[in-house]
Parts: C-alpha cells; structure tokens; sequence
C-alpha cells in the first residue's frame, strides 16, 4: 500500500469513527482530513456544522458528508478571494464532480432525503426527537460510512 493509501485510511478510519461518536458528517469528515493531511482550517470545521442532515436538518440538500468532501477538495484547490477575477477554476469544479458521481454510484443518491430512503426505505424529519431517533436506529451505520468514504476518497485525490 503506498504512502497515500495508507493516509486515506487513516483518515477514513477517524471520520468513521468521529461519526459514531459525535456525528455532524460534515465537520467529521473536515476533522479526519485537517488531522492526515492538513489544509482544513478550524473556521472551516465550524462552520461547516449547519450542513449536516442536508443543510438545517432539512434532508433537502446534499448529504453532509459529501459537503465535507467538496469542502476539502475547495481548501486544497479552490480559487482564493484574491483570484476572483482569473475565473472559476474549473479543475476544482471537476473534482467535486467526479467526487458526486462516485457517492451516487456507491450510495444510490446525494441528497440527505435520498439517502434516508435507500437506508431506511423512508424519510424522516430530523427536528421531531422521535423520528430522529427512529432514523438513527434504522440507518444502522450507513451515514457514518458515507463519511468514511468521502474522507478516504478525498484523501486519496488531494
């Protein structure tokens, strides 16, 4: 295994576990990454936390982590402040493009609703505690594997 897979790993390992633990995907996923290979900023961590269960726990936006994923890729090759006026920096568009079509193809869906479908074979509304607890029993271990995906997926292209 080279030096890079074997980072990957190791981060896919912490993101899955920082998920079990705490949960919150996307912040799991940013953690596992700034901890293996550095460029997420805490700011960045924090502030990634309102997009967990699809944004507000709404379930109508992207998974979390596949937002932590995309977060990633945009710290190590997204275009800075001082840049906006060379474009849009097609090359990171690209990465998180090719990142979403393997989550699809792996997951079966990319919205935090879609998701909660195929792992549960409905939906839920993650603000009644009860539903939300249904949720989590029924997911099994699911939502903590999509981070650990993403997280080794990005580690592995960064």
């Amino acid at each position: 295994m080279n030096d890079r897979k074997k980072l990957a790993e190791e981060a896919a390992a912490k993101a899955l576990k920082y998920e079990f633990d705490y949960g919150c995907c996307p912040q799991c996923v940013l953690a596992a990454v700034q901890e293996t290979v550095g460029i997420v900023t805490d700011e960045t961590i924090k502030a990634s936390h309102g997009l967990s269960g699809g944004g507000g726990l709404s379930g109508v936006g992207l998974c979390g982590s596949l937002v932590g994923g995309i977060l990633a890729l945009g710290a190590k090759r997204g275009r800075d402040r001082e840049r906006f006026h060379r474009g849009k920096f097609i090359g990171n568009f690209t990465k998180a493009d090719e990142l979403m079509k393997d989550f699809r193809e792996r997951f079966g869906g990319l919205t935090c609703r879609e998701l909660q479908e195929r792992f549960t074979g409905e939906t839920h509304d993650m603000w009644k505690p009860e539903e939300y607890r249904r949720f989590c029993e029924m997911r099994g271990d699911q939502c903590a594997r999509t981070a650990e995906f993403v997280t080794r997926w990005v580690v592995e292209r960064l």
